[in-house]
This record gives structure tokens, sequence and C-alpha cells, in this order.
């Protein structure tokens, strides 16, 4: 029996049991099915939940869809969903809406007003999508909203209200990456709830309001990369405040020491603003303080304390003081036993490296770069210190040991002199290390094939000589290899490489290095780079380097290459080749069109990144102000030292610091990888120049200073990303084809000492972005064309062909030809074939609207006409005293005019 009534009662209890748990409301369902079909989405992935709402199931139980126990629709969670378009008007159906998200989609245009009228709106998520117009204000004004986040909208605008005096329950205000601009209103005070403001990367100006400091529970304030100015004032700050980053704003004047009243600060951010005092003897009152970030102000001295001040500084764990002329290490560090990263680079340091620095055991990076400094002292016992960047510095002597634990070392840009024979011994642990640019003399020392993990390894740019030790070019994980601009001897012939190997760069150019490329290169499938330049090499065009499917710079100018291009025997395509230089070697034939249509990259659309190499595979983590400001420099990116060329590398580099790391500083990794930014020397617009970081847009073409002969391929004109060209001092023939008006980005082109002849194609002219133009010593005929960069070309662009005629040749070599062709092939005024000289009309123009100017003054105003023929008067008296005497007659007259005259 009481099995019995257990199994009713069971029974009753599952039939009512949905009666008790929210059912949809009808009315409901039919609004968000309305607001599905109004939604655009993609219904072929299936994996939006979208797909699911359907008319047979209850909508409280739908994905995304949050009810009452009523049965009202009060959350909608569609975040990272597919759907895209506008906001549609159906959404305003639900007015009793607690939750809104719609993050991360590609939801766009305006944000619709409606939802101001959502009386119960606790949290409304836009963000990251692609949003734009003007934010409506009275969203701001929903009495209960409580977090709204609009961040990565960067089309998005608008501007804050005034906000009354409690008002309002906001917590948390995210608009990071957005285009807000104008005032931060004092009345942002009035937001007493407001514990999180993310206002970075907008565009606000004006002074920070002294209110925001002052709210009692905030604990994050974020005004980064903004424009606000002025100075800071402090006043009841709150002692909640947890992070605070003002960075890269045009903040000035000295930082009061109220700031230390945030008792419960960690992390501190000022950066790349213009103050000119911080009170060093004020931080002892953060007990809770970790992180400071102070880098490119203006601070010209540190610390005005006793030495009680120096041992109750707090115990930090990074300190970023880049950039501020500091002149000297700060004492106080001396005392820091947790602190893990210090970065004191650009500040004028001279003297010694102390030994002391070394000497914690919590110090992990070390940034020194572009100092005065000149030597350092070596540490009792081994240091700890895992990443050490002390480039652009003068130290001299012997490289030192004392490392054994780092991972990142550069000590390029300094005055070394020699490498210990038993360095390897000492780098067992190092992933990169750059001696390049110093002083460097004698052999590699064999033992540097004991650094087993060597990833990057850069030695040029120094005196080395001798033969490449071979173990180099073996070692398994080595990514990068860099021994270009030494004196380097020896074949290269019995260069081996392994089938395993990892060598993505190689860069030994700049050497006297013989023999021919070696067979194994065609085995490092993963090379991208391979400058062989400026060498003594013999041999016929490397057709095995073919084979390497990811080659995107290859480099063989000057040396004694010989031969055609043609590589018949292989199928390898380049398609990735964006830089390929052949000038000044023995290179001869024709060169076929189909060469041309397998280099894909010179042929697709442009996407700005830098051709950088990424070498390991552990997962990078990007800080988040890396490339954020044109100001803001990481600690191991170029430094600007204004008059001091160390740390900006070559004086015609179009970016700086030659062959150096990168773009990102290696202790934002936790092991790897590291990345490391290509260095090329080429020849664009009549100039050799040191490309320093590569943009994987840059293409370039130089087979100058070779014997090709031939027509020019017509194909070449399908490379329409092709930035720069160089065909000269070879026996090309034909004319020049007009496909190359197809190379829209072309920059420079150098046609010039061949044998082309024919008519200037006027399709050139449609090449809008050519600052340099070298067709001289031709055989060409015609007018030149006219129109758009072909009037700044100079004379020397066209010398040398004594078929052309028209500007900028000072004189016709022959009459009687044509008018010069337009981009149409037309000739302009066809029916009485004259040229306008727009030179003499404008002259003429300019002078005739001038003297208009002067007599219309002198006819229509009074005063100027009395004063010019007063002034005009007394010169003459001047010039002719017996003027005066010949006109008495006449004075009187006179008199009495220049009384009318002053009336």
């Amino acid at each position: 029996m009481k099995t019995l009534l257990l199994y009713l009662f069971l029974l009753c209890f599952n039939i009512l049991l949905p009666a008790v748990h929210s059912q949809c409301i009808k009315d409901q369902q039919q609004s968000l099915l309305h607001l599905k079909k109004s939604l655009q989405f993609d219904q072929s992935s299936g994996r939006t939940p979208l797909i699911s709402w359907n008319s047979s199931t209850d909508c409280c139980s739908w994905v995304g869809v949050t009810c009452t126990s009523n049965g009202h629709v009060v959350g909608l969670d569609l975040s990272s969903e597919t759907i895209s378009g506008p906001i549609p008007g159906s959404f305003a159906k639900f007015s009793n809406l607690r939750e809104l998200d719609l993050s991360s989609t590609k939801i766009s245009g305006p944000v619709p007003g409606f939802f101001a009228n959502f009386s119960k709106l606790i949290s409304l998520n836009l963000g990251g999508c692609r949003l734009s117009g003007t934010f409506p204000n009275e969203i701001f004004q929903v009495p209960t909203l409580q977090a709204i986040d609009l961040s990565g909208n960067f089309k998005l605008g608008g501007s804050f209200p005034k906000f009354p005096k409690n008002n309002g329950s906001l917590e948390s205000l995210i608009l990071s990456q957005t285009n807000f601009s104008g005032s931060l209103p004092e009345s942002i005070g009035n937001l007493k709830m407001l514990s999180t403001i993310d206002l970075s990367y907008c565009n606000f100006t004006g002074s920070v309001p002294s209110s925001v400091f002052s709210l009692p529970l905030l604990s994050e304030l974020n005004l980064a990369h903004n424009q606000f100015s002025g100075e800071l004032a402090f006043y009841n700050v709150s002692s909640n405040l947890v992070t605070l980053d003002l960075s890269i704003n045009n903040l000035e004047g000295q930082i009061s020491v109220s700031i230390f009243n945030f008792r419960g600060l960690q992390s501190l951010n000022l950066s790349s603003n213009n103050f000119n005092a911080f009170p060093f003897n004020g931080p002892q009152q953060l007990k809770n303080l970790m992180n400071i970030d102070l880098s490119y102000n203006s601070l010209l001295s540190l610390y005005n304390g006793t030495d009680s001040s120096y041992s109750s500084f707090p115990q930090i764990d990074s300190l970023n003081l880049a950039a501020n002329k500091l002149g000297t290490i700060p004492y106080f560090l001396r005392n820091q036993s947790t602190l893990s990263s210090v970065d004191l680079s650009e500040n004028h340091i001279r003297g010694k490296i102390p030994d002391w620095i070394w000497s914690s055991n919590s110090l992990s990076t070390l940034n020194l770069s572009c100092n005065y400094l000149v030597a350092l002292e070596a540490p009792l016992f081994d240091s700890t210190v895992k990443t050490v960047d002390l480039h652009s510095n003068q130290l001299q002597g012997q490289i030192p040991t004392f490392l054994p634990n780092a991972k990142y070392l550069d000590y390029s840009r300094n005055n070394f002199s020699s490498i210990p024979s038993n360095i390897g011994d000492s780098l067992t642990n190092t992933l990169f290390f750059s001696l390049s640019s110093n002083n460097l003399h004698g052999l590699i020392p064999a033992s540097i094939c004991h650094a087993s993990n060597l990833q990057i390894l850069n030695l040029s740019n120094n005196s080395l000589s001798g033969m490449i030790p071979q173990c180099l070019t073996a070692m398994r994980d080595l990514s990068v290899l860099n021994l270009a601009r030494n004196n380097l001897t020896g074949s290269i012939s019995n260069v081996e490489v392994t089938e395993d190997s990892s060598l993505q760069i190689l860069e030994i150019g700049g050497n006297q290095l013989g023999g021919k490329v070696p067979k194994s290169l065609a085995k490092c499938t993963e090379l991208e780079v391979l400058n062989i330049g400026n060498n003594n090499i013999t041999d016929s065009f490397p057709c095995l380097l073919k084979n390497i499917p990811n080659l995107r710079v290859l480099i063989l100018r000057s040396n004694n290459f010989y031969g055609g291009t043609e590589c018949l025997n292989t199928n390898g395509t380049w398609s990735g080749l964006q830089i390929i230089d052949l000038a000044h070697n023995n290179f001869s034939g024709e060169i076929q069109g189909i060469l041309w249509r397998t280099w894909r990259e010179m042929m697709a659309t442009e996407n700005g990144s830098l051709l950088t190499t990424v070498v390991g595979s552990h997962t990078k983590r990007k800080p988040s102000n890396i490339g954020s400001h044109t100001k803001r420099k990481p600690s191991n990116m170029i430094c600007n030292r204004v008059g001091d060329p160390t740390c900006h590398g070559h004086p015609n580099a179009i970016s700086s610091n030659a062959l150096s790391l990168n773009a990102l500083s290696p202790s934002e990794y936790s092991v790897s990888p590291l990345e490391y930014s290509v260095s090329i020397i080429v020849t664009s617009k009549g100039f050799e120049m040191e490309l320093v970081k590569i943009l994987s847009i840059f293409t370039l073409i130089d087979f100058s200073s070779n014997n090709f002969s031939g027509p020019i391929p017509k194909e070449m004109g399908e490379l329409i990303s092709l930035r720069v060209l160089n065909l000269s001092r070879n026996a090309f023939t034909g004319e020049i084809p007009s496909s190359f008006g197809n190379m829209r980005v072309l920059e420079s082109l150098d046609l010039s000492q061949n044998k082309l002849s024919g008519h200037i194609p006027p399709q050139l002219v449609k090449l809008t972005y050519l600052a340099s133009l070298n067709l001289s010593y031709n055989q060409l005929i015609g007018r030149i064309p006219i129109g758009n960069q072909f009037s700044t070309f100079l004379n020397n662009s066209f010398t040398g062909n004594k078929g052309l005629s028209g500007f900028p040749l000072t004189v016709d070599n022959k009459a009687g030809f044509p008018p010069p062709p337009t981009v149409n092939g037309r000739p302009p005024n066809s029916g009485h074939h004259r040229e306008v000289n727009w030179d003499l009309i404008i002259v003429e123009i300019g002078f005739t609207f001038g003297f208009g100017v002067a007599v219309g003054s002198l006819v229509l105003c009074k005063r100027w006409s009395k004063w010019y023929y007063r002034a005009m008067y007394n010169i003459l008296l001047k010039i002719f005293p017996q003027l005066e005497e010949r006109i008495g007659i006449h004075r009187r007259h006179v008199y009495i005019n220049q009384r009318w005259w002053r009336r």
C-alpha cells in the first residue's frame, strides 16, 4: 500500500512539475520567432542556437533565453553568434529585458534609442560588434542600468551627458576602443556605484575631472590612449582603487603626493605623458603596490629622499622608467627583493653597471639599452637573470659569460672586441643571442655550437674572419643565422644543412665567401629569407632553391652568377616570393613570361603586416599596449635617441634598429616564441637603403646590371602589388609593355640604359604612386605623356633618348611630333594640335591678378590713395630736390590738396 501511494505521489509530482517551472507566454514566443526572422545569421553553419528556436518547444528552454517564473522573457544572450546586420526594431517588444548580450557578433549600424525605454534593464553588452553612428545618451540614464559594455566598436561615437546627483546604479562603464569624444564631465562623480571605468583608446579631451578619483567604490580606472591634458588633481581619493592607467595622453606638470592616498593601489601606469616630476619618497605608503610604469615622460630626477626612505620603498614586482633622462641607476633598487622586471632604457645613464644589480634572485628581465654605459661589474656568482638587453651602449672588452641562465641576450651596438673561446658553454639555455654591430675580430669560436638551444644567432656587422663553422648550419633548432657584413672567407659549397633543419632566415651576405650555392639548402623547406649577396660566389642560377615553398626574400646581388634564369626541371613556383635581387651579376638571355605568373604574392592585395619570422611554437602572450600609440615605444623596440645613430640604425634606414629584435619584448613570452625582423639593403628610387622592418606589402624586383636581353615580358604587368622594379643596365629591346599601367602601387621604375624603343606608353600616367622614374639612355621616341606623376619628373628621367620631346625636356629634339598622348590614347585639342603652355598662362594670370588688386585698392580705398600720393610726392622730392623750386607756383595748390587728404 505504501508503495502504491509513493508511486501515485511521484506521478502527480511529475505531472505538476512543468507547471511549476516557467512556461513561455504565447505572445513572447511569437515575438522571439519574429526576432529570429528579422535577424540575419548564417543558417548553414549549424552552430548557432537560433536554428533550434521553433514554435514546437517552450521558448523559455531555448538557448540564450531567460524567463521569469511567470514566463516573461527577461534575458537574451546571443553573444558570439553569427548574426549580422542592423539591430532590428523587433527588440523593442522586449521592454522588460534585464539583460541583453549581443557581444562578439557582426551586428552593425546605429544603436536604436528604444533601449532607453527598457526601464528594468540591468546589463547591456554590445562589445566587439560593428556598430557605428552616435550612441543615444538617454541609455546611460536608465535608472536600473548597472553594466554597459560598448568596447571594440571603433566607429561608434558619442559623448557623455551630465549625470544628476544620486542618479542611477551604474557599476561598470566600458567604452574602450570606440570613437567616443568630448570632455569627461565633472558630474561623473555623481555615479557613486561605479567600480570599473574603462575609456581607453577613445578620443576624449580636456582635463581629467577630480571627481572621478573620489568615487568611493572605484577599483579600476583606465583612461589610457586618449587626449586628456593639463595637470592632475587628487582630492578625497578613493582607497579602493587597485588599477590606475592614464598612459598615452598629454598630461603634464608634477605628480602630486596625493596620488599615494590610493592606499589599495596595486598597478600605476602614467607612461607616455609629459610629467616632469614624481615624488618617489611617497610610494612607501602604498604597501600593495606591485607595478609602476612612468616611462616616456620627462622626469629629470628620480629620488630625493633620505637613506631611511630607500629601505622603506615598497617591494614591487616591475618598474618601467624608460626614456626619462634619469642619468643614474636608482639606488633604491638595491633593496628590492621581489623585483622581477626593470626597464631603464634611454635614460642617459653613464658609467658602469653595478654588480649588485645582478645579485637579486627574483630579477628576471633587465633592460639598460640605449644608454652610455661603458663597462659592467661582474658579480661574484652567476646571475639568474633570464632576459638581458644592453644594446646600444658603449660597453667594451670581452663578451661577459656570467649569465648561464639567460634565454635572451642582446649585446648589439656596443664596442665589444672579442668573443671568449668557451662562449658556447655559457649559452646552454639561451634562445636569442645578438652581438651585431660591435668591433668583434677573430674567428667565430667553434664552442658556439654548444649552445644547442639557440634559435636566433646574430653576429652581423663586425670584423669576424675565417670560415663559417660547419656545425652552425647543422644546429637543429636554429631558425635565424645572421653572419652578414663580416670578413668571412672560404667556400660555402660544403655547407651542410640537415633534413630536419629549422632554418628560416640565413643571411651571410657582405662577406668574401666563394664557391657554389650548397645543394643541401634544398633541404631547408622552412627557409623564408636567403641573403648571399655581395660575395664571390660563382655559379649558375640556383634552380635547386625553387623547391623551397616558403621563400619570400632572395638576395643574390653582387656575385658572379651567370647564365639564364630558366629552371626547366623543377616544379617550384615561389608563390610567396616578394623580394628578389639579382643585380650586379652576369645573368644573360631572355626572361620568360611564365616566370612572373607564378609569383602570386606580387599579385596579391596588400595586408600591411610586418615581415617577421616567429620562432618556436609556444603560445605568445601579447601585452595590450603593444603597438597602441606612436608615442609609446615598448622597451625592446627601437630606441629614439635624437642625434645618436646607435639607437636609430643606418642613417638611410627606412625604419631603425638594423638587424635587431623585433616587435615584442621577450619578457612577454614564457619561453618562446621570439620574433625577428628581417633587414636587407636594397636599391630603391636611385638610393641604396636599408630596409629594417619590411612590411609584407613591400615587393621588389631588381635585375639591374646584368646582360639580360630580348623584350620585357608583358606578363610582368600582372604583378599588381609590385612596389619597386629595376631592370636598368641590361640589353632589353622592344617597347615598354603597356601592361605596366596595371601596377597601380608601383613607386619606383628604372628601365635606364637598355635598348628600349618606341613610345612611352600613356598607361604609365595611371601610376599615381610613382615617385621615381628613370627611362634615360634608351632609344625611345615621341612626346612624353603628361598628367599625374609625370608632371613631377625632371629632365634626367628621360635624357639620352634622342627621339623624345616635350616636358620636362628643355629643348625638343625633333619637331613635328603629334601632341602627347593621354591615358585613353586620344590627343588633347585634336582639332588644331596645339599644346597649351600652362606655365606661361599661370604667370600671366598671377601678374594680372596682382596688378588688379594693387590698382583697385588705390582707386576704391580713399585712405590708401591719399597715403600713396603723399608717399610718392615725398620720394620724388628726395630724389629730385630741384622739383620743389620748379613747382613753386603750384605749392599752394599742393598744400590745399594735402589738407584735403587729411580730412
